[in-house]
């Protein structure tokens, strides 16, 4: 069986279509705001929508595959703008050692965390790293997602930084993609054994090194940095960004997860594009991200999974933030891709109702990567990308608590259909090709 449909024409009739609106990241009570056409359509013209309103009742559909999607929700493709995606190796006896109460710090003191993965990707074929890679997008497209992003940083020298990179590239490469991924440089995501004690030196590398060699083959279009007590500081990560800006990549910063460091503030100095993580942000570091548009990416998976409180995702809207979701899929401290629970954590613990969950997952997480232009939205001239729900309420996505109700992913105007067998819909859609 076929797994796409050529990116031709679409037409979507129907559906209930809910999405947030613009091409930048809505902030505080507009993440609330949401279009919501009860019987509307979309139509799709080589991957880009040309039409979005309600139901056009004659319509020549002789060159357009047709969905009718009768009590379905449509919303834009789900964006995961925070994920670890190519890695070598697991690490499932450190999850064990956690939950014997050994704390993320203390694995990393002994060896483990990020230098185990980092061992194993140095060791890992190419090939094992794009098969490994195939298999989690494919689970991802599942869950509606159309775009995530992919950071290096299991490698922390020139080849192996390089290989992640150049996994990311072949896969965005194949013809009939389920997925885009936009590729983050985060070679500063840990100090390598061959700089220990020596971390300004190391910062020297790949600002002088990895960077220009980055740029050169446009192998990533962001630049992160772990800024974290016993791994990079302020002063270091502001002098990495900086650069890194100066050569034109996007910027974006781990910020105050495990302790307060002052992370969400330099991102604001910055005028980063995201500072993620957050459960340690300061007041003033939210207001400042307020001020500045740096988009807030939480990651509530991480946080049940280390087992540590929430970040203040209410509070961080309440006081005019623009709040993005993503997974922090990683082989450590959080091996998960899972949308659905995603969603619910943010509903049940970060006080998030399901519209801003909804723009915080689609437009806000397009934004933290630097596209909120052209996806994130369900509007004229955007990408074809779309989830359709096998409910006809939105609310759904965190009533399936930690359950997919994704029934059809939509990628650049290609109806991804074949995945969910054991999945019954509750009303399915009828599909036929003209």
């Amino acid at each position: 069986m076929k797994l796409y449909r050529e990116p031709d024409n679409l037409i979507v009739k129907n559906a209930r279509i809910v999405t947030p609106l613009g091409n930048t990241a809505r902030k505080g009570k507009e993440m609330q705001e949401l279009l919501d056409i009860p019987n509307g359509m979309v139509i799709v013209e080589h991957g880009v929508i040309t039409y979005v309103g309600k139901n056009k009742r004659r319509l020549d559909t002789g060159d357009y595959t047709v969905l009718d999607a009768k009590h379905a929700v449509l919303l834009p493709g789900f964006v995961d703008s925070h994920t670890h995606l190519v890695f070598g190796g697991y690490r499932p006896d450190e999850f064990i050692w956690r939950m014997n109460g050994d704390s993320y710090m203390s694995i990393m003191e002994r060896g483990g965390g990020i230098a185990n993965t980092v061992r194993a990707t140095r060791e890992a074929h190419q090939w094992d790293l794009v098969f490994k890679s195939e298999w989690l997008l494919n689970t991802m497209s599942q869950m509606g997602v159309t775009t995530v992003e992919g950071k290096s940083g299991y490698g922390l020298d020139c080849e192996t930084e390089l290989a992640q990179l150049r996994t990311m590239s072949y896969l965005n490469c194949q013809k009939g993609r389920k997925l885009e991924i936009i590729p983050t440089f985060l070679g500063a995501h840990a100090l390598p054994t061959e700089y220990e004690g020596h971390p300004d030196d190391y910062i020297d590398f790949l600002i002088n090194e990895m960077l220009p060699a980055i740029r050169e083959k446009e192998f990533a279009e962001n630049c992160d940095i772990f800024c974290e007590k016993g791994v990079f500081t302020i002063e270091q990560s502001r002098r990495l960004l900086k650069a890194a800006k100066e050569r034109g990549f996007g910027v974006k910063i781990h910020a105050d997860e495990i302790n307060y460091t002052g992370g969400a503030e330099l991102a604001a100095e910055l005028g980063a594009l995201s500072a993620d993580h957050l459960l340690h942000a300061s007041d003033a570091g939210i207001r400042a991200m307020a001020e500045q548009n740096v988009v807030a990416t939480l990651l509530p998976l991480t946080a049940f999974t280390l087992r540590e409180p929430y970040a203040r995702g209410r509070e961080m809207i309440d006081n005019g933030c623009a709040v993005a979701l993503a997974t922090d899929l990683n082989p450590g401290s959080c091996f998960s891709c899972s949308i659905p629970l995603t969603i619910a954590l943010a509903c049940l613990y970060m006080h998030m109702s399901v519209e801003e969950a909804i723009t915080a997952l689609t437009l806000n997480g397009a934004a933290a990567l630097g596209h909120a232009d052209r996806i994130g939205s369900i509007e004229v001239g955007k990408q074809a990308d779309m989830v359709l729900l096998d409910s006809d309420t939105p609310a759904a996505l965190a009533y399936y608590t930690g359950m997919n109700c994704v029934q059809y992913t939509i990628k650049e105007g290609r109806i991804l259909n074949d995945f969910n067998p054991y999945q019954t819909p509750l009303r399915p859609p009828f599909i036929k090709t003209s």
